[in-house]
């Protein structure tokens, strides 16, 4: 029996919230500009139409990796929650933060208290990282690299605590032979991202996925599609990133698209299939763009 899993991230919603000025007197200040100044890349009208796209394929989970909000205002929290219900249950939709989601220290209690039914360990509706959800011979691990920082930087970490409870996560679920999903926001290798945007312990991540292994590694970030390939125990891993979910049509590689991945277990082995669905080059129909090149 195959099991399906959309995957879309960087859904950046608007219109933003219109800010109080003490709110702006942090890193927002600068974010805030930098939206009004790019805030027509994303529309939330093609955003809709992803989300009704993934929707009519009736996929077993949806995972959305990240960049909800834009500069971590509390109202952006609420209506982030109202969005992620869009997507579906909660028990069938699963989310891990971004950097724009953890966009200054005081949004981190607001993750916590927001996304909880979408962060949780199974049975469990406390936000939590590394978090384990099992569906059928399916394990999907999130893990959190949304960390406030400096102005101008967009950078991610995942801190020793998590990177050791994700490694165990790994074993333990692959003791049980099961197919590991990884969900992360920003790309997990070392030269991922552009200076002062990458995952600062890229290469600790690296070595856990060397030393535990995975099957499929999903993130977003980068706002394209972008394919990497871990070296691992059995062979090299593939880890895949998303376009925005939200980008107007423009250019080849940052137009909006989702990814349907098909997981089958053929014998002993496993077998996966990606396909892009996306916006065509000019226009806001959705339709496929061929295969993910896994």
């Amino acid at each position: 029996m195959s099991f399906r899993i959309a995957h879309l991230s960087d859904a950046h919603i608007g219109p933003l919230p219109r800010p109080m000025i003490r709110e702006l007197l942090n890193k927002r200040f600068t974010g805030y500009v930098n939206w009004r100044r790019r805030s027509h890349i994303h529309n939330m009208e093609v955003l809709g139409e992803i989300v009704a796209d993934i929707r009519a394929h009736t996929p077993d989970h949806v995972a959305m990796t990240g960049d909800i909000l834009n500069i971590g205002l509390p109202e952006e929290f609420r209506l982030a929650r109202r969005w992620l219900e869009t997507l579906g249950d909660p028990n069938d939709v699963s989310f891990v933060p971004g950097n724009h989601d953890a966009y200054v220290r005081g949004s981190l209690p607001w993750i916590a208290d927001t996304f909880g039914p979408w962060c949780s360990n199974d049975g469990d509706t406390k936000t939590h990282f590394p978090y384990l959800r099992v569906r059928g011979d399916i394990a999907l691990i999130g893990l959190s690299s949304g960390v406030p920082t400096l102005p101008l930087l967009a950078s991610g970490r995942v801190g020793e605590a998590q990177m050791r409870a994700f490694a165990s996560l790994l074993e333990e679920t692959g003791k049980r032979g099961l197919f590991r999903v990884v969900m992360i926001h920003h790309p997990p290798w070392q030269s991922g991202a552009s200076f002062g945007r990458g995952l600062t312990d890229a290469r600790a991540f690296e070595r856990t996925i060397a030393h535990c292994g995975a099957e499929l590694i999903l993130h977003g970030h980068n706002h394209r599609l972008m394919v990497k390939k871990i070296t691992a125990p059995g062979g090299a891993i593939p880890s895949i990133g998303v376009a925005s979910a939200s980008a107007v049509p423009g250019t080849p590689h940052h137009r909006a698209a989702w990814h349907l991945y098909t997981i089958e277990k053929r014998g002993n082995a496993w077998s996966i299939e990606g396909r892009i669905r996306g916006l065509q080059s000019g226009e806001r129909r959705v339709s496929d763009l061929g295969a993910v090149p896994l």
